[in-house]
């Protein structure tokens, strides 16, 4: 497998420095991607960068994962229009330990010579003093080669200007691959298409201080066809912790992706192969409506960062919600799954404690909660058969409902005709 073929093909290439190519086509070559420590999570803009280095490793090279404990105490002005909030060390060790383990779910950190590394940029920082790193790296690189970049010029001649702790940013992250080349031998730095400037610098200082010679490469940002920015709900950040975003709405998010966003996203976030692809997108085309294009995205890319059981809980969830499933596979999920599914539905609170007499179902509905404006518009519906508890038509407002009916003993699910859900939990 030719690594920048496969970028080529696949639609994330973006430059290249000149030799890259050359060089990746004689042998192993080590190289890395850098991510950004500010949360425990990743999320999915994050994926593109991995899906890099997992294609990075399946051409037979060695990959580094570097997490920036270091940088993310400084904080990358690329793309940024105002300073972010530096965070403290014990913020970013917890931080780091959870990107440590995402990142083992994707990449292979046991096959061999070219097994995957993780790197912490603090382990060569923490002892580093300020006036030996103005010494050894500061004088390489010059300020009027630091004010060319455009993440430079863009802050300068905003409105908020720019710190001088961002200003040496470039610096800090071009030491960085200075120190990947030097001990580990890694030729090759890699990132978004924002990150080229940073990655030149590390090129510049490697060739300046040592005389030696490393090499650029950067993807595509991934952008929607609409225009919005990609990665984003009205809900905020598509996570891949499933403690911040329910395996289920991950499953949602890529299911619910445009035809024209599929075709790319396809390419980028799968490990399908061309032919694959192209007969996944010849079996759409006639018939969009099925959502081939989306079901098969969603369905590679939620089993490799959740796994197959959480995958088909996500079908089930879907089944139930747009479909004629039952409710029973909810009593094997966890409340927080089962908050993730309803996740925006409205819901009503109760003590557990008014279900243990029986609640009349008109009450429930209009009184202990405003489903129903009022009870008698609660019993109309119920008659004309256009009300469900979990599942099951209500047949007579004077019907109870007890304890006997919450789902795990917690939950019960109202519906108000086909598709107006609510859930009403018991506390």
């Amino acid at each position: 497998m030719n690594f920048v073929e496969e970028l080529r093909w696949r639609g994330m290439l973006h430059d290249i420095m000149p030799g890259t190519e050359e060089l990746l086509n004689k042998g192993m070559v080590a190289g890395y991607i850098g991510f950004d420590p500010t949360a425990d999570s990743l999320h999915v803009g994050s994926l593109a960068q991995i899906m890099t280095l997992i294609h990075f490793q399946r051409a037979g090279h060695k990959p580094y994962a570097l997490v920036g404990g270091a940088t993310g105490m400084v904080g990358d002005p690329s793309g940024k229009s105002a300073e972010r909030n530096l965070l403290s060390e014990d913020v970013l060790q917890h931080n780091l330990r959870g990107i440590q383990s995402q990142l083992e779910k994707f990449l292979d950190f046991d096959s061999g010579a070219n097994s995957a590394q993780l790197v912490n940029n603090y382990d060569w920082f923490k002892n580093y003093s300020f006036l030996n790193f103005i010494r050894d790296v500061g004088k390489h690189i010059t300020v009027n080669y630091m004010m060319a970049k455009d993440s430079v010029k863009n802050r300068i001649n905003g409105d908020t200007g720019m710190s001088f702790t961002e200003f040496t940013y470039q610096l800090v992250q071009g030491f960085d691959f200075y120190y990947l080349w030097k001990h580990h031998n890694c030729a090759l730095q890699m990132g978004g298409s924002d990150q080229w400037g940073n990655i030149v610098t590390g090129t510049e200082l490697i060739r300046r201080k040592e005389g030696g010679e490393a090499f650029a490469l950067t993807t595509q940002l991934i952008k929607k066809a609409d225009g919005t920015k990609f990665g984003k709900t009205e809900g905020g950040n598509i996570w891949l912790d499933p403690e911040k975003t329910s395996p289920y709405k991950f499953y949602q998010f890529w299911l619910n992706t445009s035809d024209d966003d599929a075709r790319t996203y396809i390419r980028i976030f799968t490990l399908f192969d061309q032919q694959t692809i192209e007969a996944l997108e010849a079996e759409h085309t006639p018939a969009p409506h099925l959502r081939t294009l989306q079901k098969a995205l969603a369905k590679d890319i939620t089993i490799r960062t959740h796994g197959e059981i959480e995958y088909q809980k996500a079908i089930q969830s879907s089944e139930f919600l747009f479909g004629n499933t039952g409710i029973e596979f909810l009593n094997e999920l966890s409340e927080p799954e089962v908050l993730g599914i309803f996740e925006g539905v409205p819901n009503y609170r109760i003590s557990v404690e008014e279900f243990t007499p029986g609640i009349n179902i008109a009450d429930l509905l209009a009184v202990n909660t405003s489903i129903f404006p009022s009870k008698g518009e609660a019993r109309k519906m119920i008659q004309g058969g256009g009300v469900a508890i979990n599942k099951n038509k209500v047949a007579l407002p004077e019907d109870t409902i007890g304890a006997a009916n919450l789902i795990g003993g917690k939950f019960l699910v109202a519906q108000k005709g086909k598709k107006n859900y609510f859930l009403i939990i018991a506390e």
